[in-house]
């Protein structure tokens, strides 16, 4: 059995294993980097990538049929989901080739297979064995479901079956409001389904500012996604047509699928982690503000330790790693500080705390909040979209929480994190001159607003 030494064993090649990879690599490290798919991971082949390929298609169809609102003469006839896919592969797999050229180019050696810990830095794949000065853990997660609920790939299904449907589903129930499954609802009413949400908890994607949710929910009101919050499943039966699923109270729903997006665990089971006393905590391995594990010369990043599980942040992670067994200096990462967005039809995006976050830990009485409507804003009406900003500060202080709903919001977020995390003040932001007309103006009128000089504001 081959004994291969590196100065890092990355197991796992998704977006923190091949970010730690790439920068460790360019910091003069040799790397070996081991995956049993393809480099990449979920986000790339089978999550982040593929579904906004989808989101985008639906953009397409629902443009189609809006067209004359904009003066335009065009007939929708339908969606080709044969041509979908085609698209969205491509899409795959042009950054999937760039990624590999990428990684080769930096002389990282790559190992496919499926690894196993079988020492504190050594990873078993076959009969090889690759042993690092140190190791990073990027197995990421997978698609959980409910107690009872198996899924079947067909009529119960998860995200990555949804991804490869060959038709367009007449009706769908989707288990989960939170970002997967409201982004899937909104996919696919654009292509023509029939979607109900049922969520569990009071609102549609729960964890952003409660403003956010029920603007939110408005608007998949006006677009005819139905939901039902509050509501907990019970349980799912198989019908000719498809499914029934029945909820507590007695309430069934039936469609042709049911999809379940009730978040994502972290793949840790059976990998020879806790053999090696890495500490754990409900399958997620716990680590420091540096991502060290409880072992010594052992990191862990992206899905499967307990922080913000999303592609960015894996990247964020992998860099820290690298750069930590470098011995350059680093800073931890303030996951509130985080872009988070919800790419579904409007988009959701968000950084920083809550209102409710905010009080909680500022106190009610030392924080303000303003909302500026997008219907102030001219590129906003141009492109026929609503929604708006939502500030929460500190009073005399920075801004704390920067909220946004509306189509295409998610590429506003970008300024957004560096007013939350500069600290910036409302008056600071508010001298700056935004750019006319782009929804970017938002931004800046939302803050003159909260500096309290505004210009496109009705009393």
């Amino acid at each position: 059995m081959a004994d291969i030494q590196s100065d890092l064993v990355i197991l796992g090649g998704g977006s923190g294993g091949y970010a730690a990879a790439l920068r460790a690599a360019e910091l003069g490290k040799s790397v070996t980097l081991i995956e049993k798919d393809k480099v990449g991971g979920t986000c790339l082949h089978r999550g982040c990538i593929p579904t906004k390929a989808l989101l985008h298609a639906g953009e397409i169809a629902d443009g189609a049929r809006e067209s004359a609102t904009f003066g335009v003469n065009a007939t929708f006839e339908g969606v080709d989901m044969a041509g979908v896919h085609k698209y969205k592969d491509g899409v795959i797999s042009k950054n999937w080739k760039g990624l590999q050229g990428l990684i080769k180019s930096r002389g990282i050696q790559t190992i496919e297979g499926e690894g196993r810990l079988v020492g504190p830095k050594s990873v078993q794949v076959g009969d090889g064995t690759y042993t690092g000065a140190n190791l990073v853990l990027a197995t990421g997660s997978y698609s959980r479901t409910l107690p009872g609920l198996d899924l079947d790939g067909q009529r119960v299904i998860a995200s990555e079956h949804a991804l490869q449907l060959d038709h367009v589903p007449e009706t769908a129930v989707v288990l989960g409001g939170g970002v997967i499954g409201c982004e899937f609802a909104s996919a696919w009413t654009s292509f023509g389904s029939k979607v109900t949400i049922v969520e569990a908890l009071p609102h549609l994607v729960p964890l952003e500012d409660e403003a956010n949710s029920k603007l939110l929910e408005r608007a998949f009101r006006r677009r005819g996604i139905g939901f039902k919050l509050g509501a907990r499943f019970e349980k799912v039966e198989h019908t000719d047509a498809g499914v029934r699923v029945t909820l507590e109270g007695g309430e069934t729903l039936d469609a042709e699928v049911l999809l379940v997006s009730v978040g994502r665990g972290p793949t840790t089971a059976n990998l020879g982690y806790e053999e090696q006393g890495i500490a754990m905590d409900r399958g997620f391995v716990t680590v420091d503000e540096y991502c060290r594990t409880s072992v010594d010369g052992v990191y862990a990043v992206g899905d499967l330790i307990p922080t913000l599980q999303l592609a960015h942040v894996g990247f964020a992670e992998g860099i820290l790693v690298a750069e930590h067994i470098a011995g350059l200096p680093v800073v931890p990462i303030d996951y509130a500080g985080v872009p988070r967005i919800t790419y579904s039809q409007p988009e959701v995006a968000s950084v920083g705390y809550t209102e409710t976050q905010a009080a909680e830990k500022f106190g009610a009485d030392n924080i303000t909040t303003v909302t500026y409507d997008l219907s102030g804003n001219g590129r906003s009406a141009i492109l026929n979209t609503k929604g708006a900003v939502k500030l929460v500060a500190e009073k005399d202080g920075p801004v704390l929480g920067i909220h946004i709903v509306g189509d295409r919001v998610g590429e506003l977020i970008a300024e957004a994190q560096l007013i939350y995390n500069w600290e910036a003040l409302p008056s600071e932001v508010a001298q700056l001159i935004h750019p006319h007309p782009t929804q970017s103006e938002a931004i800046g009128e939302a803050h003159l607003l909260l500096a309290g000089k505004p210009l496109h504001v009705h009393d």
